[in-house]
């Protein structure tokens, strides 16, 4: 299953550095590798401590970890939604995202310049989001022309379910008010996957703040905080000058050593990386095997069936039974085996719902 986050700001807030830090980001998670898909895409490990004490137990022959993509997405300047700058470019790459991750200056250095001139994190959000919510208006506008008509029929419920949400997305957005705000009916989901509007995708803003600040934040921090604060949105805080020096240092062990010295218990990258995981409401299951221990990714609420479909739709199309044993027992108990023996292994059938650690065996028959 792949996860795609889009990192997105103003010009000028350190968004560029923080992707650059994410591309040195292997060494923190026990060496897993990092690749570039394009110049400015990167697929990076998922950092979980669990992956390794599975394999410290079982001594497989290969670790395989869960990623996700990180997408550097070109500066937005106002008017994009008009076309202006790469703006076009900017929306159509934000489209594709599952998630966002916004970057916004919470730093004060008369050596950087504010492409306006002061810093001022409210104002800078509210540019970008004027910005996505002029293009989903756009998006909006066009979809009640296509469902108005089917609604006024009166006997169409899909067009009238779409015709009430498309009215409540537009109002939203003239007063401008992000999508993600307004609550979704069951039988409303899915006029929510057709438009895929932007400012209904997930959200994590990314404060950058000082080396000073990286620990407890700061006034801007603050303010920012204050106004996302009645948004379905995550605030993370993170100074991209700390990460940009870790990104410096070799060893696994000296960027431990330079945390600990700046009383940080991780780094603002790992947490990032973790957060853009967990963004979408994602957990992680676990395979387990002299060949091979692996991390999956799948959505909360999926059923054994579902998980085992992301290994392979035969197994999901076959699936008989899963074999589950809590991640808990697997190290409380020292293994497989242990585990058997002490009679904490569980048969689930197809209406289980998979626990995120679960390191699961799955029965099949195609």
């Amino acid at each position: 299953m792949g996860l795609k986050c889009g990192i997105v700001g103003l010009p000028n807030v350190g968004k560029s550095t923080i992707f650059n830090a994410l591309t040195n980001a292997k060494a923190q998670a026990a060496n897993f590798p990092f690749c570039t898909i394009e110049p400015n895409v990167g697929v990076i490990t998922v950092p979980d401590q669990r992956l390794t004490k599975i394999s410290d137990i079982v001594v497989p022959e290969k670790l395989v970890p869960t990623t996700v993509e990180i997408v550097d997405i070109a500066g937005l300047v106002k008017g994009a939604s008009k076309g202006e700058g790469l703006g076009n470019q900017f929306l159509g790459n934000i489209k594709e995202t599952d998630a966002i991750l916004h970057v916004i200056r919470c730093f004060e250095d008369g050596n950087v310049i504010h492409v306006d001139g002061s810093v001022n994190p409210v104002r800078d959000k509210e540019v970008i989001d004027i910005e996505l919510q002029l293009k989903d208006l756009e998006t909006v506008t066009k979809s009640m022309q296509k469902y108005e008509k089917q609604a006024k029929v009166g006997s169409d419920k899909q067009a009238i379910a779409a015709m009430e949400l498309l009215n409540k997305y537009k109002a939203c957005l003239e007063d401008g008010i992000s999508a993600r705000t307004i609550t979704i009916r069951e039988d409303q989901e899915w006029i929510v996957k057709t438009l895929n509007l932007l400012t209904n995708k997930p959200i994590l803003y990314v404060c950058n703040v000082d080396e000073a600040s990286a620990k407890t934040g700061n006034a801007h921090v603050d303010a920012l905080k204050q106004a996302v604060k009645d948004e379905n949105a995550e605030v993370l805080v993170i100074s991209a000058a700390i990460e940009a020096d870790i990104a410096q240092l070799e060893s696994f062990e000296d960027r431990k050593a330079f945390l600990s010295d700046l009383g940080l218990e991780q780094s603002g990258v790992e947490q990032l990386i973790q957060k853009s995981y967990s963004l979408l409401k994602l957990i992680t299951y676990f395979t387990a095997g002299v060949k091979e221990v692996r991390a999956w990714t799948i959505h909360e609420g999926d059923t054994a069936p579902q998980a085992a479909g992301v290994i392979h739709t035969d197994f999901e199309k076959g699936f008989i039974r899963a074999e589950v044993i809590a991640y808990q027992d697997f190290i409380g108990l020292g293994g497989e085996s242990k585990v058997k023996e002490a009679g904490k292994l569980r048969v689930e059938g197809k209406e289980y719902l998979v626990k995120d650690g679960d390191i699961m065996h799955f029965r099949f028959n195609v």
